[in-house]
């Protein structure tokens, strides 16, 4: 069996007057991401774990900024279209591990819900998706509470 792992990173601006989306979910928050898309900061990341373990470049060349078709998109839209290129690539997706950066709000309540809407997008099952989330104790663009970012690595396999 062929297999193949790829780490995604992505940031985004906390703004207020925007909902903020995280792993496919609302969270409650009085600020939001700022982004062309739903700006889901965790399915970016997977989204280029995943393109990356393919060698299929990133997010933004599939899915640029720059192309009003994804204004506004809702990012698990993303996801599962990267699903369906991997697919036509000979690629399933086997597992993904990501860990969520943000001072607030706490995401550990979330993270199941979070899981139960991402596995399905990746025709996986949950417990195929490890979702964490931590600070940066105060530190950096994080601790000043200025944006979230989102680390996430996967393991795809040759059907």
């Amino acid at each position: 069996m062929k297999i193949r792992v790829g780490m995604g990173y992505d940031v985004h601006q906390l703004v207020s007057g925007r909902e903020l989306w995280l792993g496919g979910i609302l969270i409650p928050a009085p600020f939001g991401l700022l982004g062309h898309s739903d700006a889901d900061v965790l399915i970016h990341a997977i989204c280029d774990a995943l393109l990356g373990a393919a060698n299929l470049r990133d997010i933004g060349f599939h899915f640029p900024d720059s192309d009003q078709r994804y204004k506004g998109i809702d990012s698990k839209r993303l996801l599962r279209e990267t699903v369906n290129l991997l697919h036509e690539q000979g690629w399933n997706v086997g597992n993904v591990d990501a860990t969520v950066c943000a001072e607030a709000p706490k995401l550990n309540p979330f993270v199941e819900q979070m899981k139960a809407v991402l596995a399905p997008l990746m025709d996986v099952e949950p417990c195929d998706v490890s979702i964490k989330a931590t600070t940066t104790e105060k530190l950096g663009f994080t601790g000043r509470r200025e944006g979230i970012s989102a680390y996430a690595v996967a393991l795809i396999e040759r059907v």
